[in-house]
């Protein structure tokens, strides 16, 4: 089990002194079965009148941090050390009524889950349904599981990965047409896709390990990651990337889950000025592996977190 560190800096900055809103801050992993965090901290530039803790309607841990003075930058700057246990497959196996697509829900998840299934996009020509369709077979039976690892890899190998500095996430028709998009574009499309066959889908928005920033390995490091999760009964939710056609949690940190992008945004803010005032952002996101040569864990001393 290697021992991950994130560095997650962020800084904005202003042509003037100018006074800063309510900032929501989404930096902190969830600590689940397959990664336990060890260490974290969080430094905010100028220091906020108020940081408070949070957990969201899906579980999410939230600090909230407001301003009483102006300033031309604002920082933030987290780090963050976890245990992460990479998984290459669902951990559980799949119920026997889903190891085949088509499959149906139980009636007692069904409330939980249906919000996760409705569609969020326009789609009026039915291109993303029938692009959903186009993976399976004409007998209409297939592994459930092969059935969503083709599609997280068809969006790897035919469809470019272009980082966008742009707010928001581009219309998953926009992504299927152009065939090129950001990590969050291509979750986003798989979303659509899934739900269109009838299953549960939530995003997901974290980090990615790529050692060495190997491009050959992973694309869509040195900044937050965003992929998504798929509900198969008997598994739980199991974590697809299509950006990197990674099927399970291998290299990824995951941070927050939502139904909607919108709902998982890593830092969200505002600040008072002329937009003239605004003079961008910068984002660095570093990942390393802190585990021995030899592989091993090295011994950590757990410390008290909010949340």
């Amino acid at each position: 089990m290697p021992i991950l560190s994130v560095r997650h800096h962020t800084v904005y900055r202003y042509r003037r002194p100018v006074a800063f809103g309510e900032h929501r801050i989404m930096f902190r992993p969830r600590d689940s079965y397959d990664q336990r965090l060890i260490e974290a901290s969080l430094d905010i530039s100028p220091e906020p009148a108020t940081l408070r803790w949070m957990f969201d309607v899906f579980g999410n841990c939230v600090a909230v941090a407001t301003f009483a003075t102006r300033a031309e930058t604002l920082t933030f700057d987290c780090r963050i050390t976890l245990e992460h246990t990479p998984e290459h497959a669902p951990v559980f196996p799949i119920a026997p009524h889903a190891v085949l697509y088509p499959f149906g829900y139980g009636a007692e998840d069904m409330p939980d889950l249906s919000r996760s299934i409705e569609r969020s996009w326009p789609d009026p020509r039915h291109e993303i349904d029938a692009w959903a369709r186009g993976f399976i077979p004409s007998e209409g039976r297939i592994p459930t599981q092969d059935l969503l690892a083709a599609m997280t890899r068809r969006i790897r190998a035919d469809f470019t990965y272009l980082a966008r500095s742009e707010k928001g996430v581009q219309a998953p028709l926009t992504t299927l047409r152009a065939r090129r998009g950001s990590c969050r574009d291509f979750a986003v499309l798989m979303m659509e896709a899934v739900r269109a066959l009838g299953m549960a889908a939530r995003f997901v928005s974290g980090y990615l390990y790529n050692p060495g920033n190997d491009r050959a390995r992973h694309v869509g490091g040195g900044s937050t990651h965003a992929w998504l999760q798929v509900y198969l009964p008997g598994a739980g939710w199991v974590e697809f990337d299509p950006t990197n056609g990674i099927v399970g949690n291998r290299d990824l940190i995951r941070v927050a889950v939502a139904r909607d992008p919108t709902q998982a945004v890593p830092l969200h803010g505002s600040f008072f000025g002329l937009s003239s005032d605004d003079l961008g952002m910068n984002v660095t996101v570093v990942v390393n592996d802190l585990s021995d040569s030899d592989g091993r864990p090295r011994e950590w001393n757990v410390a008290p977190l909010p949340c």
